[in-house]
């Protein structure tokens, strides 16, 4: 199937995107570009990691299928999505959807992989750049510009020819400036935005394949700081405090929405709000200490008055019953409630008994 003979609208955005491409030809290019990058390395398709990387996939793909059944969208994917998969003996650590759905894994990327939680996530995100047609909007915006910058160069040749050189270096002039701007203009703000929208939707499709992806903000954070190598996935992937917060708010945002399928799931271009940001959850936390500090002078006097030591009992709470419980035990006497594995109420990242804030959302527990 064309692009042509599907609607223009695309289904997880409710939007119709910049499309300048001749669907066959670009197509055709994305997967010769795929096979060739395959065919460097030898497939590990058939070891217990290949295996793992191929049923995540399949799961992933199944679970945007289902919700594009349910949406009644299915004209979107039938014969023009071609899903399929390699994982390749690789010491680069990256993956990457081809258009059309053609997936490479290198294998240098499981090491960074602690759980098939955060594998899923990372498949899910390259998925979605291909479902949200992210390369097609990049290369019709390059096509555009080098159209417009071959015009503005021909019509000033002919002020040349009609003795208006002065302006025709002026046009010229006007012509470079827009090539050397052009990335921050034009392809870096969209670039920019298409890994906020992949993140979101891959998310979300994480999320309805059954994965947990509670930890995820924190595993980016992780993965961001470790894998940083000049051809591994930070280096088309960049990370930031804006991508963690838009990442803690959607996870808000999925447990409180009883219904994916009204509306689509990304009608606007998520942003950070501050108040997920790094900097906002540490200005809470430090406010809150500062609190304490103040209610423990108000009861025992300031630091260096002749007041008597105390030592704070490590007595507790339970979150779930209120039983008394003391720091360090695993369970809870009163409900068996496993402390060791607690979970924010408002955002489901893990906390410790003693977080008086959620790391992840912020919020005051």
């Amino acid at each position: 199937m064309s692009k042509d003979d599907r609607s223009q609208v695309n289904p997880f955005t409710g939007k119709a995107h910049y499309d300048t491409v001749d669907d066959d030809a670009f197509l055709e290019e994305c997967y010769n570009a795929y096979y060739n990058e395959v065919g460097q390395y030898e497939l590990l398709d058939n070891t217990q990691a290949g295996q793992m990387v191929m049923d995540i996939t399949v799961l992933l793909v199944r679970t945007v299928e289902d919700y594009l059944q349910k949406i009644n969208r299915m004209d979107y994917v039938i014969d023009y999505y071609d899903w399929e998969v390699h994982l390749v003996n690789s010491s680069i650590a990256n993956a990457c959807c081809y258009p059309g759905g053609k997936i490479i894994v290198y294998a240098g990327i499981l090491e960074y992989m602690q759980s098939g939680e955060e594998l899923a996530f990372v498949l899910a995100h390259e998925i979605s750049h291909a479902l949200l047609d992210h390369s097609r909007t990049q290369v019709s915006v390059e096509q555009t510009k080098n159209s417009l910058s071959s015009a503005s160069w021909m019509g000033s040749f002919a002020l040349d020819m009609l003795g208006f050189g002065a302006a025709g270096d002026l046009v010229r002039a006007g012509v470079n400036i827009a090539n050397a701007t052009s990335h921050y203009f034009l392809t870096q703000p969209w670039g920019r935005s298409h890994e906020l929208e992949a993140d979101k939707l891959g998310l979300t499709i994480s999320y309805l394949a059954g994965y947990d992806v509670s930890g995820v903000p924190v595993f980016w954070q992780r993965f961001s700081q470790d894998c940083n190598n000049d051809f591994d996935f930070f280096s088309t992937h960049p990370s930031d405090e804006k991508r963690i917060a838009v990442m803690r708010e959607s996870l808000i945002e999925m447990q409180n929405n009883p219904n994916f399928f009204s509306q689509p799931l990304l009608p606007e271009t998520p942003k950070a709000k501050d108040e997920y940001k790094n900097s906002a959850i540490e200005r809470n936390i430090q406010n809150y200490n500062k609190s304490q500090q103040l209610d423990y002078d108000n009861a025992y006097g300031q630091a260096g008055d002749n007041v008597t030591t105390h030592t704070f009992q490590t007595q507790l709470n339970c979150p779930n019953c209120n039983s008394v419980v003391v720091l360090g035990d695993a369970f809870c006497n009163g409900c068996g409630l496993n402390l060791n594995n607690l979970h924010c109420p408002n955002c489901g990242g893990s906390i410790q008994l003693t977080d008086r804030y959620c790391m992840h959302c912020g919020k005051k527990l």
